[in-house]
């Protein structure tokens, strides 16, 4: 592991109007994990494809962030923004 924790967006291939933020340690496992269908809120919109990632050495700040991006001022500026 690298030591980065990642906030990252996914957008469905088939649904282009279908988001989800999450976070990680390992992006590549997790949208492995997404499109394996091995996450509930989002195995009925597979494939998924990662739209934005942003890296954070400080696991706090990441989470902070994320939980910002699932706020709705957070969803705006995603939407506007990311």
């Amino acid at each position: 592991m690298n030591g980065f924790s990642y906030v990252y967006s996914l957008q469905s291939k088939e649904h282009p109007g279908r988001f989800y933020v999450g976070l990680t340690g390992d992006l590549a496992a997790r949208l492995a994990k997404h499109n394996a269908g091995e996450v509930a809120h989002t195995a009925k919109f597979r494939p998924w494809e990662i739209k934005t990632a942003v890296a954070f050495r400080d696991r706090t700040r990441a989470v902070a962030f994320e939980a910002y991006l699932k706020s709705p001022s957070g969803r705006a500026f995603a939407k506007k923004r990311l």
